[in-house]
């Protein structure tokens, strides 16, 4: 699947709920089949700098396509985190590098965050797209 393919996903997915209480209890649920992090990774240099909550993300490369974990010890970020990592994970840094958010707003997530939950947002995504060009500085050379 495909980056764009799995935005138009959630958009769709979180399209069903009539109001933000029954988005917010579906954030929570994907937070619960995130795939966690070993607690190996749950170090500063996988923190979220940005983040109230913690968050931690890894990623590795594998077949030149980046496998994202995470996990956050706040349950609506851990559902923001399970989000980015649905879209991002098993794609190639370029890809993900390109990768445009607007499905974020398509959703209303940040307008229904408070503001250091969409920073954290923010911050999230910078992390995921930095992960990207590191790796893809590692495939080039």
């Amino acid at each position: 699947m495909s980056i764009k393919e799995a935005q138009e996903e959630i958009v769709e997915e979180f399209s069903m709920f009539d109001d933000w209480m029954e988005r917010y209890e579906y954030m929570i649920e994907l937070g619960k089949s995130l795939p966690l992090i070993d607690e190996k990774y749950k170090t500063e240099d996988n923190i979220i700098k940005g983040c109230q909550s913690k968050v931690w993300v890894h990623a590795e490369l594998e077949d030149e396509k980046l496998d994202f974990t995470a996990d956050s010890d706040a349950i609506i970020t851990k559902g923001i985190i399970a989000i980015l990592i649905r879209v991002f994970s098993g794609q190639p840094p370029q890809e993900i590098i390109e990768a445009d958010t607007n499905f974020i707003d398509d959703i209303g997530l940040k307008e229904h965050l408070s503001p250091t939950r969409a920073n954290g947002l923010v911050s999230m995504i910078k992390q995921i797209k930095m992960y990207a060009i590191a790796y893809q500085t590692q495939i080039k050379s």
